[in-house]
Parts: C-alpha cells; sequence; structure tokens
C-alpha cells in the first residue's frame, strides 16, 4: 500500500484491541466492536458532506415556503405539529429546542395564517395544544413530498444496507433526548405520537 493509499484509508481495530468493554446503544449497535480511527481530514469531509447534504435537502422544502413568505423555522414546527397532533407547547419547545420567544414568533404568524390551530387542554387550562388545519396539513404535505423526492432518489440509489447504515449514523450523532423521541415515535401508531 502506498503511502498516499495509507492516509485515506480507515484502519479497523480488532475489538480485543479496543479498552474498553463493548457496550450496547439505543441504535441497536454496539461501542467498542469494529472501532474506527478517522484522521482529520476524514472527520471534515464528514462536514463537508452534511453541511452540503442539509444545504440541498433543505432547499427543496425553501422553494415551497418562499413563495409563502415563510422559512425554516416555520417549517420544523410544521412537521412536528403535524407528526404529534394535539402536541403542548411546552413539549415543542423540547422537541425544537428554541425560546419561547421563538417559538411564539413562529406560531402567530402560522395560527393567523390559518396553519395551526390552539387548543386548552382538557385537564390542565393552561395549556396551549396545537394542531394543524386541514391548510396547514395541505403546506405540510407539499413540503414533504419535495424532501421526499431527493431522499427517495438517495434511498434507491444506495440500497437498503446503505440507507439502514445513514440511520444509525445520524441516531449516534443525536444527542440522547432525541434518541428517545425517535425511538418512542416510531414505536408508536402514527395517531398516538405524542411521545417527548
Amino acid at each position: 500500500m502506498t503511502d498516499h493509499a495509507s492516509a485515506s484509508a480507515v484502519r479497523q481495530v480488532p475489538p480485543e484491541a479496543s479498552r474498553e468493554p463493548a457496550r450496547a446503544h439505543a441504535d441497536g449497535g454496539t461501542a467498542g466492536t469494529g472501532l474506527l480511527f478517522l484522521r482529520e481530514e476524514e472527520i471534515r469531509l464528514a462536514q463537508d458532506l452534511m453541511f452540503f447534504a442539509y444545504r440541498d435537502f433543505t432547499h427543496a422544502a425553501d422553494a415551497v415556503l418562499a413563495t409563502l413568505d415563510l422559512g425554516r423555522a416555520h417549517h420544523r414546527a410544521l412537521h412536528f405539529i403535524g407528526r404529534n397532533p394535539g402536541i403542548a407547547v411546552t413539549e415543542l419547545l423540547t422537541i425544537l429546542g428554541i425560546t419561547k420567544q421563538s417559538l411564539a414568533r413562529v406560531l402567530t404568524v402560522l395560527v393567523e395564517r390559518g396553519y395551526v390551530t390552539q387548543t386548552r387542554g382538557r385537564t390542565d387550562r393552561r395549556q396551549r395544544l396545537l394542531s394543524l388545519t386541514a391548510e396547514g396539513e395541505s403546506l405540510e404535505r407539499q413540503v414533504f413530498e419535495r424532501q421526499r423526492e431527493v431522499l427517495t432518489a438517495a434511498f434507491r440509489d444506495m440500497g437498503a444496507p446503505s440507507v439502514e447504515g445513514f440511520r444509525r449514523i445520524l441516531t449516534r450523532i443525536m444527542g440522547d433526548p432525541a434518541r428517545r423521541y425517535i425511538d418512542r415515535a416510531h414505536a408508536r401508531p402514527p395517531a398516538a405520537r405524542r411521545v417527548w
């Protein structure tokens, strides 16, 4: 192997060489087995890939949102409200990881334009529960269809093993609260997805 080839290769270390015992993780993988030692340039390449993939993935939705003078913050709210009908504002805040003021600005626009409806909680009247209106569902569907095209094309080109690897890597990048959300959300039927 040439020096150049060696520099770009990823060395795989057998499990017994790891200092720590293997540990099971939420994504079904095991830490300490087949451990990869990645050079800085490989990590920087991964950063580049994530940046451009995110840019182009979100661009597919931006075209629809721009015609309505809406942005990505509105899209994220529409997405998670649509995925969790009747979600409490406090739960949405936790998912999005933004301030109350930021979410208030987003929700004001969505409610005033008729995309989101708010109702009071049955047991706690101080709660505000959020759901999409018919117009909100239609808009969320339009944006979803654009992004589905991007993901479907990539998934079909790469095949099932790559799709599974893609999901596992993203799951490991997430923090524990996000992983718990994913685990719970996808363990229940769509109608029961108030899980945070």
